[in-house]
């Protein structure tokens, strides 16, 4: 029997809490216990910097119980 908010396939909806992915929904499998979301960083200096690609990047830890739906991810500042 599903969850609500799973899929016969095994995703699952999530909700990412605060951060600067606050709101965002998405779908996971095997409910991880972090998330890392990117966000592309413009380069000040274009000419020599071919291929190159910055990216900052942000954690989100699950915070939801077994059970909850919808799974909850919460921003965690102090990551890398």
């Amino acid at each position: 029997m599903e969850r609500a908010g799973n899929s016969a396939d095994g995703w699952e909806a999530a909700v990412l809490d605060g951060g600067p992915a606050d709101g965002v929904r998405i779908r996971v499998a095997g409910r991880p216990r972090v998330v890392q979301v990117s966000y592309p960083c413009p380069l000040d200096d274009e000419a020599g910097t071919t291929g190159v690609r910055v990216d900052a990047l942000h954690i989100y830890r699950r915070k939801s119980r077994a059970g909850d739906t919808p799974l909850r991810y919460g921003f965690d500042a102090a990551s890398p």
